[in-house]
């Protein structure tokens, strides 16, 4: 199955397996798909991501998180907010902050991927992919 939006693929993927409760969920690999991957491991909200090749297709298996005895998922919720028909831009000053600072916003920089958090430090603005929570 071909997606247009490789992002919002991924997000919904990870949402679907979140809510089945399943340990890994696989997603089209991508160097977009890859690096937001990256920022999801280094904020503690996946375990960690491999990638797999299956032929001509090369698929990232990400393994998801839970805690407690409830196996409750760590992520909450996966918003998209820059779309291929609307994209949204926000200058260093005018970064979100998800949650009052709980969740993190995926921005792609001129640096490349990274979290609010990390292009307010470095004063870069960017597109503002998604929201985690």
């Amino acid at each position: 199955m071909a997606a247009n939006d490789t992002i919002a693929d991924m997000l919904t993927r990870i949402r679907n397996a979140n809510l089945a409760r399943h340990q890994t969920t696989e997603v089209p690999s991508t160097r977009m798909t890859q690096n937001i991957a990256r920022v999801l491991r280094d904020e503690g909200f996946i375990t960690d991501f491999s990638e797999r090749e299956e032929g001509a297709k090369r698929m990232l298996v990400i393994s998801l998180k839970y805690k407690g005895r409830n196996r409750r998922p760590i992520i909450t919720a996966l918003q998209r907010v820059s779309k291929p028909g609307l994209r949204v831009y926000s200058n260093r000053k005018e970064l979100p902050r998800v949650l009052g600072g709980i969740g993190i916003a995926i921005i792609s920089t001129s640096s490349g991927i990274m979290t609010d958090r990390d292009a307010r430090r470095q004063g870069l603005g960017g597109e503002v992919l998604c929201y985690v929570w």
